[in-house]
């Protein structure tokens, strides 16, 4: 980050990092009438903090992003692009049978009589083994945040992870070899290890490597600036998180598409050895860049996780105010008083683990309130999760038209892609200038909707499949009682049709999952980052729990019902998500103004590891 002073700056001391961007000459300097004049007029001067009538008037603008985290967001996108290279293809693998003739899995043509396959176990096992690898994908991200924050820190973390995800890519490729594919049980052994593996190092990589990627910018409270125009406005650390995780997000769906796309035709005209190999190397390229960035990066050390202190907080906040009367309880937990209560300055005798202040209790407090908006998501991500598994084995049933019915998928990043900088440039910027603030509760609300959306495409779609598949609603084929199956043939209906749903649910993740990266960023105190990321990748994993009870209507005749009953929950979810956190719209600038907490002595932080060097790099 060359010739920006405060490119190893993490503190919060907003004037030292005004009075560094002054001497760079990033900002003009005022003279002393200036400002006197200003403050007379209750007019902030540049680098300050805005008035709470300013926060109303200016607009909100974010800052410039340095070069190193682009180099960040190129790891995700290998990394994504190994997994999703990878995923694209679990479902015929384990779904259907290995094709007359073939040693690979390989079709060596694109029709509807012949889908690309190894181990055939069916629909049902297909939903329960890639619902298992989501669950186990999204729940090691809490042991990965608890290693990154007591021990390793968030570089460290990231690098063994790698090193474990490449190892069990290794496995898959083994399971994917023509030898192991012809003893089914064998090559399904080698794959579940291998999933197992690369959860582990998922686990390691995806909590850490969000908070890492906006450790890299500068500024982390609200400042008036005026712009060579003219016009004053607010840089927004909020606005520019939102913008580096739109970012973000663009360059995991740019791996996505790419991973997916490739893979996908590597599965049908070479096999799933050469699937499973091209997302191997892809992910071998991430540890380089590690390296590269070793002393380029702002590594922050391990602080020791404070997830004791905070719950044994929670745990006094509580104490008294549990009834067996419902009513008096959600009285006294509504009152106002919950954390307000526990601050040291109201506690005469505090207790030897109370070491910090009290704005550290309200940084809890915004932690918590973090975490408690993620509990509507698994509502949320059973809607995304068809994408997986269900609607690929709905493509099966349908008119190919020369593509793979596992390709349809790829339209969800490609929309992204589209997507995403329109909603930056364009509809974000657009409704900052007319005034309007889609605040992130507004915007995850409106996410469950067009979600839901999505799987009601989805279910109407299901309906006509039924209605025109020569064996009614056993359109995936069915068992005689002797024992013969009969395969259906694909219905009248194009592929294509199902591009509603697949457009609907990446908006959906513009509106909702972009948003739960930012916000799980901006609302959890510095030293509990990686675990309130870690707690937003959860919800997936209970997602994937939930979905597991939706096993027995993932197969004919009941697909219908499958979709319906999921855009069903996930409007109750955003009726319920809208109806329990709307106050926090009202709360949102001050959640984000709070000052910094201080645990034993010492501000709750991000410190710079020595080595860091200022001189690399530059602002994009």
């Amino acid at each position: 980050m060359a010739a920006d002073p405060t490119s190893i700056a993490v503190s919060d001391d907003v004037n030292a990092i005004v009075k560094s961007k002054e001497d760079a000459g990033l900002i003009p300097v005022l003279s002393a009438a200036m400002a006197d004049e200003q403050e007379k007029l209750g007019i902030t001067a540049d680098g300050g903090i805005p008035t709470e009538e300013e926060l109303h008037v200016l607009r909100r603008v974010p800052d410039k992003i340095p070069l190193n985290i682009y180099t960040i967001a190129f790891i995700e996108l290998c990394e994504r692009f190994s997994y999703y290279g990878t995923t694209a293809v679990f479902t015929n693998f384990i779904q259907q049978k290995l094709p007359e003739g073939s040693k690979t899995g390989a079709t060596y043509v694109i029709n509807d009589d012949v889908k690309a396959g190894a181990l055939g176990m069916g629909q049902r096992t297909s939903f329960a083994l890639t619902t298992f690898n989501s669950f186990w994908q999204y729940t090691m991200p809490l042991f990965g945040a608890w290693v990154a924050d007591s021990f390793l820190g968030r570089y460290n973390t990231i690098g063994y992870a790698l090193g474990v995800d490449i190892v069990g890519h290794f496995l898959l490729i083994v399971a994917g070899l023509p030898p192991v594919i012809k003893n089914p049980n064998g090559a399904l052994g080698s794959f579940i290890i291998g999933i197992l593996l690369m959860g582990i190092g998922t686990g390691g990589f995806k909590p850490n490597v969000n908070p890492l990627i906006v450790e890299q910018l500068d500024l982390e409270k609200m400042t008036v600036r005026t712009l060579p125009t003219g016009e004053r406005v607010i840089v927004d650390p909020a606005t520019t998180a939102s913008r580096v995780y739109h970012y973000f997000y663009l360059f995991i769906n740019l791996g996505a598409l790419a991973g997916q796309l490739s893979m996908v035709y590597c599965e049908h005209y070479v096999g799933f050895w050469l699937s499973f190999t091209l997302p191997t190397i892809m992910l071998c390229f991430c540890p380089l860049v590690m390296l590269w960035g070793r002393k380029r990066y702002r590594r922050v050390p391990p602080q020791g996780s404070v997830l004791g202190r905070s719950f044994k907080l929670f745990v006094m906040a509580n104490k008294g105010r549990w009834s067996i009367n419902p009513v008096k309880t959600y009285k006294n937990l509504h009152d106002g008083t919950f954390w307000e209560n526990v601050k040291p300055s109201k506690i005469a005798n505090k207790p030897s683990w109370m070491d910090f202040n009290d704005a550290w209790v309200d940084e809890v407090h915004r932690g918590f309130n973090a975490c408690a908006v993620f509990c509507w998501y698994p509502l949320y991500w059973l809607c995304y999760n068809q994408i997986n598994n269900n609607l690929i084995s709905q493509a099966a049933t349908m008119k190919s038209q020369g593509v793979p019915n596992d390709v349809l998928t790829n339209l969800n990043p490609f929309a992204l892609i589209i997507l995403i900088p329109i909603m930056d440039t364009v509809v974000y910027p657009g409704l900052r200038k007319m005034r309007i603030n889609l605040t992130p509760i507004k915007r995850i609300t409106l996410g469950y909707f067009v979600a839901a959306s999505a799987m009601i495409w989805a279910s109407v779609m299901q309906h006509y499949i039924y209605k025109k598949s020569e064996c009614g609603n056993r359109a995936n084929g069915y068992t005689l009682p002797d024992g013969t199956e009969v395969d259906c043939a694909a219905v009248p209906i194009s592929v294509w049709a199902q591009t509603g749903s697949y457009v609907l649910i990446a908006f959906s993740e513009v509106l909702a999952s972009i948003t739960s990266l930012e916000y799980a960023h901006s609302k959890a105190p510095a030293n509990m980052r990686s675990m309130v990321q870690a707690v937003a990748l959860f919800m997936n994993a209970i997602s994937s729990a939930i979905g597991f009870a939706l096993v027995s209507l993932a197969d004919d005749p009941l697909l219908v019902w499958n979709y319906a009953v999921v855009a069903i929950l996930a409007i109750v979810g955003g009726i319920c998500f809208w109806l329990q956190f709307r106050h926090l719209d009202k709360m949102e600038d001050e959640l984000n103004l709070l000052p910094k907490g201080e645990i034993a002595g010492r501000k709750a932080e991000a410190e710079v590891v020595e080595g860091h060097q200022s001189g690399v790099g530059g602002k994009a």
